[in-house]
């Protein structure tokens, strides 16, 4: 990783970031009133092409392991699911729908699933196979992951690093000093492959994530049950991708809250079909 040198005086620093960053808000609150500003230290372009490089060369692995969509009624299942959801982002987003969305399927026993930016999801096989998953289940699992990508999560988590002097270099990256795309790319993969999601992140993709289930005609308590499936896989606890999450209890408790609030979007989405 690259750092800030001593040829970038502090003053100039704190001048240059104050000017670059932005506050903006990247999503509507949707029927579950999600409504938060967000701080940001990099644009949308550069975070969605790095994660779009960082997904290219994850497929490229699975494909090398020949882990990469091995189970094509698997795929045709999730993308079908996808494929219901993604038209639903426009009650967050009006331009997400036209995102180059991508869905593939990964063999792998982890409990596991993401989506980057601009909307490229991975599945892990053992998500599906190890809890049994119902369609309603699995639409919960990929609501909640696009919501980190529609609430722009990895941008926002990026540019607290930068701020932080954890993540690429900050003179790289406002003050075109040096190559900073692979520095990027690090950071991107770290944020969606190591490091857990804050408690606030993950409560704001929970409610989103059930009003886009909803809104795909799944229904929305699903989170609650694929929630118990998850603790009862971790003997308790939530696997180590969501471990900074509140409490089983409090968790199970706001997801049926919100579940309910967004039934009637479910209802009339079950009634158009």
């Amino acid at each position: 990783m690259k750092f800030l040198t001593q040829r970038v005086l502090p003053a100039a620093l704190a001048v240059t970031m104050a000017v670059a960053c932005q506050t903006v808000q990247t999503t509507g609150g949707g029927a579950v009133g999600v409504d938060r500003s967000q701080s940001m230290l990099i644009s949308a372009q550069e975070i969605e092409q790095a994660s779009n490089q960082q997904y290219q060369e994850v497929l490229a692995e699975a494909r090398r392991k020949n882990a990469l969509n091995r189970n094509p009624e698997q795929v045709q299942r999730v993308r079908r699911i996808a494929a219901r959801l993604t038209p639903a982002t426009a009650a967050f987003r009006s331009d997400a729908p036209a995102w180059r969305w991508e869905v593939n399927v990964l063999s792998s026993d982890e409990l596991n699933a993401w989506c980057m930016a601009g909307g490229k999801i991975a599945f892990y096989s053992g998500l599906i196979e190890r809890l049994n998953l119902s369609d309603d289940e699995i639409a919960a699992v990929m609501g909640h992951e696009i919501a980190h990508a529609l609430r722009e999560h990895a941008r926002e988590r990026v540019s607290k690093a930068m701020a932080t002097g954890l993540g690429i270099s900050v003179a790289g990256a406002l003050l075109g000093v040096g190559q900073t795309g692979q520095d990027l790319m690090g950071t991107v993969a770290k944020v969606t492959f190591e490091l857990p999601n804050s408690r606030l992140h993950e409560t704001e993709a929970d409610r989103i994530g059930v009003e886009l289930a909803a809104r795909g005609g799944y229904d929305p308590r699903a989170a609650v049950t694929l929630w118990n499936k998850m603790a009862a896989q971790s003997n308790g606890a939530p696997p180590q991708w969501l471990s900074t999450h509140p409490s089983h209890d409090s968790r199970q408790q706001d997801l049926a809250n919100y579940a309910q609030r967004v039934m009637p979007l479910y209802e009339r989405s079950r009634a158009g079909r």
